[in-house]
């Protein structure tokens, strides 16, 4: 027996630990506490039957539920693939058996494990690298919690107010002030143009006027009340203090994140490729574990990003390029993101995507070009320490570290 592969079908409160051998068989099954004490037992158990030989772990969760088993196995030097449970849900169609229990969904992420040569290692990052994952995928959630808020709120005025909601932009700190204390056509009515205008002034509330005029102007293109007008009042009430709160906490993560970011040593050179700022650039670190030693090119960091096409040939058919199943989503956030902002502020970057619409590429596939591009120039900076110019510098001169 020269190597085995365990699969942990991941829980909340319990694992199931499987072991195979290199002709399949069943060495262990066993279902685990997610405790760190079973925990140990299950590894010292798992490497007891290696009996030296190489194992490879197989989780189908990065994060979350297996965190504790992630960081024994991990930080220790134990090889661990991660396997998308997606890809563990496709496979258990060609096992036998229709039923679906925790063992079996283990015997399939080991046995994928064991036959399987495209799965991706999961890497022991940084520790800045590891908080900024953290940070960043909070600050992600508060922008989805956001999202909602701000269409909960746009849905409700709407059944009240259509006119005031065609007009004001409630992602912006202005109308939801104004929504704070106005959120009826009558109430804006009676306060008029001047002490709405005044009212939102003395809560610091940028072209006062301008908005308090846009408000009137709504509220006299309705002069009927909706059925319970009051109750919906309240309720846009309530949903735009709200969405300003949400905007404090993500304003609040933005400073956390800018922090850390800028204690990272490559957070100069990351920050100084066009269209990447504090956030982008976290999620970048936070996504490649904090370096590219887990990539042997930018063709594997492209192909883990999802920027690089997977062909889709069959019979006479050839050059059919796809976007790939399986990709790091956020770090293709980054790259595509960036590529956008580029678009617009940078001059080599806006050449190069015109260059791609005269080719007769849509709008999508002309962004994922520069993405794809930019996925080599970020390579070539991190390897070389230095940081990206408009002009290509006469000597290569190192990115002052932190």
């Amino acid at each position: 027996m020269s190597r085995i592969w365990a699969g942990i079908d991941s829980g909340k409160g319990h694992h199931h630990g499987l072991v195979l051998d290199a002709d399949g068989k069943t060495l262990l099954s066993r279902r685990v506490a997610n405790d760190e004490p079973e925990l140990l037992r299950l590894i010292g158990d798992v490497l007891a039957l290696a009996d030296g030989a190489q194992v490879t772990w197989a989780i189908d969760m990065t994060g979350g539920e297996p965190a504790p088993l992630l960081s024994l196995l991990v930080p220790h030097g134990q090889e661990v693939l991660y396997i998308p449970g997606r890809l563990v849900n496709r496979a258990s169609d060609g096992y036998r058996g229709e039923g679906k229990t925790d063992a079996r969904d283990a015997y399939v992420i080991a046995d994928q494990a064991r036959m399987r040569r495209d799965l991706q290692p999961i890497r022991p990052g940084d520790e800045a690298a590891i908080e900024l994952k953290l940070l960043t995928g909070r600050r992600a959630d508060l922008v989805e919690d956001r999202t909602r808020a701000v269409n909960r709120l746009r849905g409700t005025l709407l059944s009240m107010f259509p006119a005031l909601e065609r007009a004001l932009d409630v992602t912006n700190v202005g109308p939801l002030k104004l929504l704070t204390g106005y959120q009826t056509p009558a109430a804006i009515r009676r306060a008029g143009v001047t002490r709405l205008a005044k009212w939102l002034a003395n809560r610091k509330v940028r072209n006062a006027r301008s908005l308090a005029e846009t408000a009137v102007e709504a509220a006299e293109r309705q002069h009927t009340s909706a059925p319970g007008e009051k109750t919906i009042a309240k309720l846009v009430h309530t949903l735009a203090e709200g969405v300003m709160a949400l905007n404090e906490q993500i304003a609040e993560m933005d400073k956390l994140i800018e922090g850390r970011f800028r204690e990272h040593e490559l957070a100069d050179i990351v920050e100084s490729v066009p269209g990447i700022g504090t956030v982008l650039g976290a999620e970048f670190l936070a996504a490649i574990g904090g370096g590219l030693d887990g990539f042997a090119s930018p063709d594997a960091l492209a192909a883990f990003a999802g920027v690089a096409p997977a062909p889709r040939d069959s019979g006479k058919v050839s050059g059919n390029l796809h976007r790939p199943v399986s990709y790091h989503r956020r770090l293709q956030r980054v790259f595509y993101t960036s590529a956008l902002v580029s678009i617009r502020y940078d001059p080599n970057s806006r050449k190069f995507y015109d260059r791609k619409r005269a080719e007769g590429k849509r709008h999508v596939q002309a962004v994922l070009a520069p993405a794809r591009r930019r996925v080599n120039v970020l390579w070539a900076l991190i390897r070389d320490r230095r940081c990206y110019q408009v002009a290509p510098p006469v000597t290569a001169a190192a990115c002052q570290q932190h």
